[in-house]
């Protein structure tokens, strides 16, 4: 009878070691992710503790280029203006050199 509680002591005793053995492993590993997760809660709040005043900054720029593109848009559209007003002016000169009769400094002898 004192055979069969040693033994089932023994037992008892081998898997609560078991189960404290486990315990330590999940301790162990729980403790690795939590150094993890702090190294990468420090990295992000480094990355994004300047954020909002990087985003105005930003924002403040792209105002600012937009201020300064509309005076270039003005400037490109009337360089459109002339461009056209210069293709127009060689269309319409084109089409006077070709008419019969025109003439460019040169007589024109009917036939």
């Amino acid at each position: 009878m004192v055979m069969i509680v040693v033994v089932i002591n023994t037992l008892i005793s081998l898997i609560l070691f078991y189960v404290a053995w486990r315990v330590w492993k999940l301790k162990q590993l729980i403790r690795q992710i939590a150094n993890k997760l702090t190294v990468y809660e420090r990295n992000t709040y480094a990355a994004l503790y300047n954020a909002p005043e990087n985003i105005y900054i930003g924002q403040r720029n792209i105002h600012n280029l937009r201020q300064g593109n509309q005076g270039l848009q003005v400037k490109i559209q009337q360089v459109r203006q002339i461009v056209g007003l210069l293709f127009l002016g060689r269309r319409v000169w084109g089409r006077s050199l070709r008419r019969p009769g025109a003439t460019l400094g040169k007589k024109v002898i009917a036939k």
